[in-house]
């Protein structure tokens, strides 16, 4: 399998995932507060964790009021 063809077959899920990491960093940096963690330590979650960082903090780092 060639890397064009690779491309042709997962596109739709990379640009889940690109959607995804956004939604959360950008999420992320405009709270104020977020739960359990400090808001470094998300971002750094949301970067570097692949595609279960940015669920965990959608799961678990926002709060309710956190605007």
């Amino acid at each position: 399998m060639t890397i064009s063809e690779f491309l042709k077959a997962f596109w739709p899920l990379l640009v889940l995932y690109s959607i995804l990491l956004v939604w959360a960093l950008q999420d992320a940096v405009k709270r104020k507060e977020t739960s359990y963690l400090p808001k470094w330590v998300w971002v750094l979650i949301i970067l570097f964790v692949g595609t279960f960082g940015p669920l965990a903090y959608l799961a678990f780092g926002r709060r309710e009021n956190g605007y």
